[in-house]
């Protein structure tokens, strides 16, 4: 079990940028949403052998609603404010032995990186983490591992 790890969420403004400067103009003229003002930093201690990064299914003008059977991510990225690039399962953090962190990417739509990179994680490959590595999802939302 790897205890006393947490992650940090925030809306980070670096990760944004290189999303915009990456985008493509799409078919339907879809853009890169603004960046979010009055974001809160929140952290969510690292419990469990596995940890889904991802948001629940509920409507875009109601972040706070559930619904029956609704699967709820350890790291919940539903919002306020919602980071439309962020799938419902986007990535997974797994435990390896008792003081180390692997995440993979879901197969989500948007893809996910670590530390900046350009490249995207392959869906399904473990990407070991070390303290202090943060993994980018959605336009915005990045979260740093740390222990505690």
């Amino acid at each position: 079990m790897t205890a006393g790890w947490i992650a940090r969420v925030w809306a980070d403004r670096d990760h944004y940028e290189l999303v915009r400067a990456r985008a493509e103009p799409s078919p339907g003229g879809v853009e890169v949403p603004e960046f979010p003002t009055g974001h809160v930093e929140f952290e969510v201690p690292l419990r469990g052998e596995e940890v889904r990064i991802g948001r629940r299914g509920v409507p875009d003008d109601d972040p706070t609603a559930t619904s029956p059977g609704d699967d709820v991510p350890g790291i919940d990225l539903t919002g306020p404010p919602r980071d439309p690039g962020v799938s419902h399962l986007h990535a997974v953090l797994l435990a390896v032995g008792p003081d180390r962190w692997v995440v993979l990417d879901a197969g989500s739509t948007n893809g996910t990186s670590v530390n900046y990179a350009a490249e995207r994680l392959e869906p399904g490959t473990a990407v070991p983490l070390a303290p202090g590595d943060s993994i980018h999802v959605g336009a915005w939302t990045t979260i740093t591992v740390e222990r505690r």
